[in-house]
């Protein structure tokens, strides 16, 4: 392989991985403009037992379950990536850490470690999920006497003012729980 082709692939495998970062920020400050430019126009997201079907329809159930998730945080792991021109496969190992509701009594603190394997497709220049299929390799739930933040409102996460740049902007103009919170929108 020569030196422009390895150079090209550390580019894509770089892009790659900006994508799996990008998809659990997306995630953790309740982005769901942001989740809906990571798909491909045909992509699918059959995350475990949670949910099964097309990328859009994915982004819309996590829309609506946002009022749900007082913390949300997803740490990426190992990632590994094989390229094939266009397309591409990975395996994103990660861990999910979340506050959430109970019906009654103390909040669930809720532990997964799981495994993306993923399909990309390199489409209008940029990488994109193809596919996700997510494997939950370990789900530790507990409740907990929760002494910590109470519900995080991503429109106010320090982030947005501290950091610069296209890759920190909030995508969401048009986010749900604002109307219930009384905020005035992007």
């Amino acid at each position: 392989m020569n030196l422009e082709a390895r150079l090209q692939g550390l580019i894509d495998k770089d892009e790659i991985r900006d994508l799996a970062l990008r998809y659990c920020r997306g995630v953790d400050r309740k982005d769901p403009a942001l989740l809906r430019s990571l798909y491909t126009r045909d992509g699918i997201d059959n995350h475990a037992n949670i949910f099964r079907g097309s990328a859009a329809g994915y982004v819309d159930f996590l829309e609506s379950s946002f009022q749900f998730i007082q913390i949300g945080a997803h740490y990426v792991c190992n990632h590994l990536i094989e390229l094939n021109g266009d397309e591409a496969s990975g395996e994103v190992y990660a861990l999910g850490y979340h506050i959430l509701p109970s019906a009654e009594g103390p909040p669930i603190e809720s532990f997964v470690g799981v495994r993306y394997l993923d399909r990309y497709r390199h489409e209008d220049g940029e990488w994109l999920f193809a596919s996700r299929e997510v494997v939950v390799d370990l789900d530790r739930s507990r409740t907990v006497d929760h002494r910590g933040a109470d519900s995080v409102n991503p429109r106010e996460d320090l982030s947005y003012r501290v950091l610069h740049g296209e890759r920190f902007r909030r995508c969401s103009s048009d986010y749900s729980e604002s109307a219930r919170l009384g905020m005035p929108t992007d």
